[in-house]
């Protein structure tokens, strides 16, 4: 089996339950889907055309960040 590195989709298939009712509910959205082992990506339109993104960061995501702008742990590299 190939190792997956990302996933991408045009569209994604929401589904939810009415907290009333119990009723599901399934919709499919034009969404731009990415996700990656650092972060998931939601891309859409707002209603005025203009683009909407939501990044939601892995752990892995948010110690890459950190490390990157400089406010991760200091580390010492010990060389015997």
């Amino acid at each position: 089996m190939e190792e997956i590195f990302e996933i991408t989709a045009s569209t994604v298939t929401l589904q939810v339950k009415d907290e009333k009712t119990g009723q599901v509910f399934t919709r499919e959205l034009p969404i731009d889907y990415y996700e990656n082992a650092n972060f998931l990506r939601l891309r859409a339109e707002h209603m005025d055309g203009s683009m909407a993104e939501m990044v939601f960061l892995s752990a892995r995501g948010i110690q890459r960040v950190e490390d990157l702008t400089g406010h991760g742990a200091d580390k010492q590299i010990h060389r015997h």
